[in-house]
């Protein structure tokens, strides 16, 4: 089973080797058609603490690290 790779934006880097991501994810409610905007925060590893607040990352599907930690830093996404 391939692994998940989301885009968002760091929220929080004051935890060490754990930032913050908030991905929003847009679709068309199924009734009334309209977009629909909804966001949800996922905790990454973050080894080398390189990542700050307000950057663009994408994070991928590991095993747990922690108690709320089941996501790794991949890459700074390009804009």
């Amino acid at each position: 089973m391939p692994k998940r790779i989301l885009q968002g934006v760091v929220t929080s880097d004051k935890n060490e080797q754990t930032i913050t991501v908030l991905v929003e994810r847009r679709f068309k409610h199924p009734l009334l058609q309209k977009t629909v905007r909804k966001s949800k925060k996922y905790r990454a590893h973050d080894p080398e603490n390189k990542f700050k607040v307000g950057d663009v990352v994408r994070i991928e599907e590991c095993a747990p690290i922690s108690k709320t930690k089941r996501w790794t830093v991949v890459t700074e996404a390009s804009a």
